[in-house]
């Protein structure tokens, strides 16, 4: 008798163990698909439209922009950078130079601080003195924000509705910035690649080694790489 309630007791232990790692995982896989779902950041664009962007954080690989915009001309594609605020002040001449050639340039912020971490104010001044300075150079400012390390918060999305900012996150990440080998980044930029893609980059040297493979993909994928404004818009 003792043992079949040790039994008992012990099934019944399990059942519950199970119960509870099952609504655990419930709640948290909601809860996060909720917060993806739930913000107003743009993660994707137009799946219907054909295209694809590649977008290129910048805060320092000035030397190797212009093989990057070069690479994408030959191929008759275009694409988006979003430039530091910092970074833009010293590189003037470079962004004239982007969008004389027809590439977008967009905000990624003045000093690179996460959002999360800055005030309403403080995030609406990373912002504005960046549009700006970008205004400066190319006559017109593009309303589009990629936060630093992709970190948003509540007080972003705020800032971003009243400036009538659109926050750009990625649909894929190369992680260029860490892993530095050009077989890496074409890996990452390809895989599963479709329709309305905003793939993240950076300008590195690996970078620029893999773009001319990474654009044949697209291309035999018959995609166009266009400017992020562009793929989320048509």
């Amino acid at each position: 008798m003792k043992r079949r309630h040790f039994t008992t007791a012990v099934t019944n232990f399990a059942i519950i163990t199970i119960l509870g790692v099952l609504f655990v995982t419930t709640v948290f896989t909601t809860s996060t698909s909720a917060f993806k779902q739930g913000n107003d950041a743009v993660y994707y664009g137009n799946r219907e439209s054909g295209k694809v962007s590649l977008m290129f954080n910048v805060y320092q690989g000035e030397e190797y922009i212009p093989d990057i915009m070069k690479t994408l001309s030959d191929y008759g594609y275009s694409a988006t950078f979003f430039v530091g605020g910092v970074w833009a002040e010293k590189h003037g001449d470079l962004i004239k130079d982007m969008a004389s050639k027809g590439f977008e340039v967009a905000n990624h912020g003045y000093l690179h601080k996460d959002c999360s971490s800055l005030s309403a104010e403080r995030i609406r001044e990373e912002i504005i003195i960046t549009e700006k300075l970008i205004s400066s150079y190319t006559g017109s400012a593009v309303k589009l924000f990629a936060p630093p390390s992709g970190d948003i918060s509540d007080s972003l999305f705020k800032v971003a509705k009243t400036e009538g900012y659109k926050v750009i996150m990625w649909t894929t990440d190369t992680i260029d910035w860490r892993d530095k080998n050009a077989d890496t980044v074409y890996s990452r930029a390809t895989k599963n690649l479709k329709a309305g893609d905003l793939v993240l980059m950076h300008p590195t040297a690996h970078t620029l080694e893999a773009l001319p493979k990474i654009l044949e993909f697209i291309k035999g994928a018959e995609l166009v790489c266009d400017t992020v404004t562009n793929t989320i818009n048509e």
